[in-house]
């Protein structure tokens, strides 16, 4: 059956892909400030020192206000740098930072590269994701970067998936290697869904 949840997986991204694309940059810009206020509020609520965050691709709800603030405010704030192995590296933010195009299009720090094992020391990770369901499975991009992550982390803090209000779904298609998040940040709301990751 992985057959049928593959082509499941891939016709759900496209359809996403395609509404992501869809969108005008005035919803886009709305959408950023939405997510920085919730996950600004968020990381109040934790109490995180030390996140992990990503910078968004132009389609994706914007992240970069909400990492140069942070920073400024004096959160450890790393990022991720994809490796051709399926593991991800990581840098720590810095706003004056020279920013380039990573393995797969996706916009990364460039600077010193900390090794996978740098993200071990985070208080709450934020990710990427195409959906998620209300159970708090997630569906990513494909290439299961943040699934390795996750998997492979002892004592697993908080994972919060950005995502846009439409995209929280009410299932989405899973392997067995999918892993689930503690909750969704959207432009509106912030949801907790699965509090008993582990």
């Amino acid at each position: 059956m992985p057959d049928a949840i593959d082509d499941a997986k891939r016709a759900l991204r496209a359809d996403l892909r395609e509404r992501r694309q869809q969108r005008s940059d005035a919803a886009r810009a709305e959408a950023a400030e939405g997510v920085k206020t919730q996950l600004d509020a968020l990381v109040d609520a934790v109490g995180a020192r030390s996140i992990s965050c990503f910078l968004s691709t132009p389609t994706e709800p914007g992240t970069h206000a909400f990492i140069v603030d942070a920073v400024a405010r004096g959160i450890r704030v790393l990022l991720p740098i994809t490796r051709t192995d399926g593991l991800l590296d990581w840098a720590l933010a810095d706003p004056e930072g020279e920013i380039a195009e990573g393995v797969f299009g996706a916009p990364e720090p460039v600077g010193e590269v900390l090794s996978p094992l740098a993200v071990n020391d985070v208080d709450l990770l934020v990710i990427p994701a195409a959906a998620v369901d209300r159970t708090g499975m997630r569906l990513g991009w494909g290439r299961g970067y943040f699934d390795k992550t996750i998997g492979s982390m002892e004592q697993c803090p908080p994972v919060y998936a950005v995502i846009f209000d439409s995209e929280l779904v009410d299932e989405v298609p899973r392997d067995l290697h999918d892993q689930p998040v503690t909750g969704v940040v959207t432009p509106t709301r912030t949801l907790t869904l699965a509090p008993q990751r582990r």
